[in-house]
């Protein structure tokens, strides 16, 4: 089955879900997440006003809380972003070092395209979460993907200092997908989420 969302109205807000079972709302502290995800931003009323992505360790149920998010910006053309931000404000159309944009692929996602991502977290002791980003080619089957590095997302590591982010990293949280939409008609679609953590 794939999930869909779909705006009626002009207005500015966000949807996201996360999973509810045992030991992942939340997580323990300093267990790893993996997130997996085929992600789309469907044909709509127009080419820009939303955004899609996975969530990996976010720090509440509510929209208005902060998480690490990959997915697809709100753009023409939309590209492949690694954030630390709200829910709220999504995957914003900047440049690494902006509105909470970390990594920036090179490439860009036509709309209609889906992009099957993963974002991994993993949670070290010490305080640092070290952030890996890949993707699966859209000729391989989503049931047996091959992943792979995504052109211009390397690794990021949100030292416990919070100097590479500017705020201190997450440790614990909750994982899930969600849009964030600010005009009618537009429509983002979700397909074979995995949500994993560490035990």
């Amino acid at each position: 089955h794939v999930y869909g969302m779909r705006t009626l109205s002009v207005a500015t807000g966000a949807l996201a879900k996360f999973v509810v079972e045992t030991d992942f709302a939340p997580t323990d502290p300093f267990k790893d997440h993996s997130i997996r995800g085929a992600v789309k931003k469907g044909i709509s009323a127009g080419a820009t006003g939303f955004s899609a992505f996975l969530v990996a360790v976010l720090q509440g149920p509510d929209v208005t809380d902060r998480a690490y998010m990959l997915g697809l910006s709100d753009g023409d053309p939309g590209f492949i972003s690694l954030v630390k931000g709200r829910i709220t404000d999504g995957i914003p159309d900047a440049a690494p070092g902006a509105l909470g944009v970390l990594r920036r692929s090179t490439q860009s996602v036509a709309i209609g395209e889906w992009a099957h991502l993963r974002l991994d977290a993993i949670i070290n002791t010490n305080g640092d979460v070290v952030l890996n980003c890949f993707r699966n080619d859209n000729a391989n089957s989503v049931a047996a993907p091959t992943w792979t590095a995504i052109p211009g997302i390397t690794q990021f590591i949100d030292d416990a200092l919070g100097a590479n982010s500017g705020s201190l990293p997450f440790t614990e949280g909750r994982m899930g997908f969600g849009g964030r939409f600010s005009d009618v008609g537009r429509r983002v679609y979700f397909d074979r989420i995995e949500c994993i953590r560490e035990t």
